[in-house]
């Protein structure tokens, strides 16, 4: 089931992932000492985590770490927040984004208060959007769903590059005998190799502008904490959470 997600995306989402190189969207910032921010809530939260402060990524990301919209939280309140409006936007608002930063949202099911109202607030400071989503949650959710945000729009609605991560309504995908309720659930295996190849990319189209981009080395490693002082220096007064 995995390797088919995988397959799935590599060949579908190419076009796609070509879009966001030849718009140069995320060169255009790192060019423009903008910051890259990404918003996740639940368990989506932890792809803005894994590339945080990461040997090999940017060190200009700055993920919008709001504990009460994660599993670091209690679950049940997580949920209940996700589902709040404007508390999404009240936290981008938090962060100040401006228009020369990109946002990159994740969110399998794209649909719930928080994640739309981040969206809705950034675009307000005419931030660039790349939303990670399932065109099919999107799709097929009720408009009258009660997860939905009460303007009942979509995540890839305020995206000005929409990635469909193909996850299935329901996320999990095996089905084991004698069970009804199926288990494995596969939103955050296609999320991290999304971004991850989003961060690929973005390295190769500098290197093809001569824009040095910013990469953290591995403090540790010998010489790691001094080769990445400098972006320490630069961008600690700006990215929250170093």
């Amino acid at each position: 089931k995995i390797s088919k997600i995988k397959e799935k995306l590599n060949e579908e989402n190419q076009e796609l992932f070509e879009k966001v190189s030849q718009n140069k969207m995320i060169a255009e910032t790192i060019k423009n000492d903008g910051i890259i921010y990404i918003f996740g809530c639940g368990h989506s939260h932890l792809i803005a985590l894994d590339c945080f402060y990461r040997a090999g990524g940017l060190a200009n990301i700055n993920p919008i770490a709001e504990n009460g919209l994660t599993v670091f939280n209690q679950a049940l309140k997580y949920l209940e927040l996700e589902r709040t409006v404007n508390y999404g936007a009240s936290i981008v608002k938090y962060y100040d984004l401006k228009k020369d930063d990109v946002l990159i949202i994740f969110h399998n099911i794209g649909i719930n208060p928080a994640t739309i109202d981040a969206a809705m607030e950034a675009k307000k400071n005419g931030v660039k959007i790349i939303a990670v989503s399932s065109e099919a949650w999107q799709k097929e959710m009720p408009l009258d769903h009660f997860i939905r945000h009460p303007n009942k729009t979509n995540l890839f609605d305020y995206a000005d590059v929409c990635i469909d991560d193909f996850n299935p309504v329901g996320d999990a995908v095996v089905q084991v005998p004698g069970l009804d309720t199926p288990i494995a659930p596969i939103s955050n295996i296609a999320d991290f190799y999304i971004a991850h190849l989003l961060e690929i990319e973005t390295v190769k189209q500098c290197i093809d502008r001569g824009i040095k981009p910013p990469v953290w080395s591995s403090a540790n490693t010998p010489g790691g904490d001094e080769k990445n002082a400098a972006y320490l220096a630069k961008y600690r007064p700006r990215v929250k959470m170093l």
